[in-house]
């Protein structure tokens, strides 16, 4: 940023909250509202200075080619099966979105529906015999979907729309007459063929919802909760009414969390964190779901993932060990383990399935650093793999090492992390660190092109295994929640040091990029400890730690975060929340802030109030009175270490077009490079 592109004006109001006995200003609460005139004229001065500053990054348009050529692997996942019928999705590297195929035909191609590229299928489920596919498409990116069922055959429009869902699990009864389905927000819906009236099945307010009916169609599950734990029931539909399902009770109101189907065999399965914080998986009679027996005990090291079913009682169990995968084959009536799945390599493991009624094949993805996520076949009868399905275009790739680093917090606790960098490199170099540290997500090690074009140029990429993700496990996940909040970004900060003490990169080097939940931790980060970093993107980021429950999907988070209304839970929000915590003077990073306009997850306003904040402390401490200091604010300044907001219409938070996911990683990585370099 030079001076002749100064900041938009941002008049910071005398707005102060009194809440618990604090007094919590919030003198960007203007930009909270888009449709205000103010906000409206802000966003455009922003989207001037970010397209001036952008035009000046001098790897901008090498970086968008290459990520261009490293994005053209396409897309393959795994067959889900049903009455004989294979469904998949595929995408090549010129398509903007994935395709749902049956068989090897094209069923339904979001492209066809919507030319400009705004229109994303964000779920689908074939019914049992393979004749009727529920699917749900949303528009410009608000993730608010509609569901419509399709006949196979004839592609005739069968029901819908049925509004009101948010990639909601549908569960099919049998015959393919009806199914239930989740409303966002609302609970459990039994919905039937051509009747316009659902019928509410379970309630329950803003938690998460799943359903799903056993394979023979007689036994439904339903699980209600959120991240610290949930509730599950087990229902026999055998000549019942599947309106009013007699759910019985497997568990409820427990700060753990069960996932729980009936398998081909007729036993219910539980996977759990109770007594487990890696999991172990249990089974029961679905008839007495509240006796369990342990099938699987814990791993002291490993996390457990996901089970499915095979022919001759064998049961395949993905563990994640320390962030790489692993497949064991255990009894399924004794539990015992057998052997290994063979893998192609030291990576991560998804979407372990088979088919609904057993049979003696599984399929997996498998992916790494150089690896595009491919599609494995494990055979029981031989005991080997094969490669099944690989996205349709392959590249030259360059040479990278993975390194697996410890480091020890500020608690003494030992965290780990991934270094990716060229095989030939040596000496401190630009470097991008990331992490998540939330909801008990774990990041894996995968195939990403950003991550690619950014390391082949000559950086270092590494990813932290922070507390409050799931990589090891759910007391990892709990150490990084709540009150433990601060845990994160300690561990997040030890390993900017690690990078730095080992000779990685330098202060004047690194750069840090987080999205969502990592967005607040690149938000924590930068007003905890600026001087570690030269350079930040923050990407759609919760940074008003007082307000979050008050928009998006704020409400559903209280559970993970605390809830701001709590007295307790407010002091310790206050304690870390970013935008509470800009302060002038302070010698911030060049930080780019990414929105997107259709976000319903994460408001925007996160981004906006923070852009102003940090603009206004980029300036120099004034003395002058506060409308004098007003008006200096607004005039901008010449600075090597810009504050940016790229802002994004007509996409949200979840899925987009190829070419704009390109373009802004393209953006992301240009902005890092230019002000990572010493």
């Amino acid at each position: 940023m030079t001076s002749e592109d100064p900041y938009p004006p941002a008049e910071r109001q005398p707005v102060t909250d009194h809440r618990h006995g604090h007094e919590i200003p919030d003198p960007y609460r203007w930009l909270e509202d888009p449709l205000d005139p103010r906000t409206e004229e802000w966003l455009a001065g922003q989207d001037r200075l970010w397209q001036a500053a952008a035009a000046r990054l001098p790897d901008r348009e090498r970086l968008l080619a290459r990520l261009t050529e490293l994005s053209v692997t396409g897309l393959v996942t795994p067959p889900v099966w049903r009455g004989g019928r294979r469904f998949h999705l595929r995408q090549s590297g010129c398509q903007e979105h994935p395709v749902l195929y049956c068989d090897d035909r094209p069923f339904l191609n979001p492209a066809d529906r919507d030319p400009t590229g705004l229109t994303t299928l964000d779920d689908w489920q074939p019914d049992p015999a393979g004749r009727l596919v529920a699917y749900q498409i949303s528009r410009s990116g608000d993730e608010k979907a509609d569901l419509y069922v399709e006949e196979v055959d004839t592609g005739k429009l069968v029901d819908g729309p049925i509004g009101g869902c948010r990639y909601s699990p549908v569960a099919w009864l049998p015959g393919g007459e009806g199914f239930y389905y989740v409303r966002f927000h609302e609970g459990v819906h039994l919905h039937r063929l051509g009747v316009p009236e659902d019928v509410p099945v379970l309630a329950g307010g803003p938690v998460s919802y799943g359903v799903q009916i056993s394979a023979d169609g007689r036994w439904l599950t339903i699980s209600a909760g959120g991240t610290g734990g949930n509730s599950l029931w087990v229902a026999d539909l055998a000549g019942g009414d599947p309106a009013r399902p007699r759910l019985r009770t497997v568990q409820e109101g427990a700060h753990v969390r069960t996932a729980g189907a009936v398998g081909c065999d007729g036993r219910l399965y539980l996977l759990t964190d109770r007594n487990a914080p890696r999991r172990r998986l249990c089974v029961a009679d679905p008839a007495e779901p509240e006796v369990w027996r342990e099938l699987v005990p814990e791993d002291p090291r490993a996390v457990l993932g996901a089970f499915t079913l095979l022919d001759g009682d064998r049961l395949l169990v993905s563990r994640t060990r320390h962030a790489v995968g692993e497949i064991a084959v255990h009894h399924a009536r004794t539990g015992e383990r057998l052997g290994e799945v063979p893998l192609p390599g030291s990576g991560s493991i998804a979407s372990l399935t088979s088919r609904p009624e057993g049979g003696h094949e599984a399929w997996f993805t498998y992916t790494d650093a150089v690896t595009p996520a491919e599609i494995w076949r494990y055979d029981a009868r031989t005991g080997a793999t094969s490669r099944w399905a690989a996205p349709p275009d392959r590249l030259t790739l360059p040479d990278v090492k993975s390194h697996h680093v410890e480091y020890t917090s500020a608690d003494g606790t030992r965290v780990r992390m991934v270094v990716v960098a060229l095989a030939s490199g040596s000496g401190p170099r630009p470097a991008i660190l990331s992490g998540y540290g939330g909801f008990g997500i774990p990041l894996m090690p995968g195939y990403a092109a950003d991550s690619l074009a950014w390391v082949e140029s000559g950086g270092v990429l590494a990813i932290a295994n922070l507390r409050g993700g799931g990589e090891e496990g759910e007391s990892w996940h709990r150490d990084g929640m709540l009150e433990r909040k601060q845990n994160v970004f300690d561990d997040f900060v030890a390993a900017a040091e690690k990078l730095i003490a080992d000779g990685w990169t330098t202060p004047r080097q690194l750069g840090i990029w987080g999205e969502s939940n990592g967005g607040l931790l690149v938000g924590a980060a930068i007003t905890q400890r600026p001087d570690l970093f030269a350079a930040a993107v923050c990407s759609a980021g919760l940074l008003d730690m007082a307000r979050f429950h008050r928009s998006g999907l704020g409400p559903s988070w209280t559970g993970e975060y605390g809830d701001p209304e709590d007295p307790d839970h407010l002091a310790w929000l206050l304690d870390y929340s970013p935008y509470h915590h800009v302060r002038q003077g302070a010698g911030y990073p060049a930080t780019l802030f990414t929105v997107s306009a259709a976000d319903t997850r994460v408001d925007p306003m996160h981004a906006r109030k923070m852009c102003a904040a940090m603009q206004w402390a980029q300036q120099q401490p004034q003395q002058q009175p506060q409308q004098q200091a007003q008006q200096q604010a607004r005039q901008g300044c010449e600075c090597s270490r810009p504050v940016l907001l790229r802002h994004e219409r007509d996409v949200g938070h979840g899925a987009r077009a190829v070419s704009r996911s390109i373009a802004l990683a393209a953006d992301i990585l240009a902005f890092l490079a230019a002000h990572t370099r010493p």
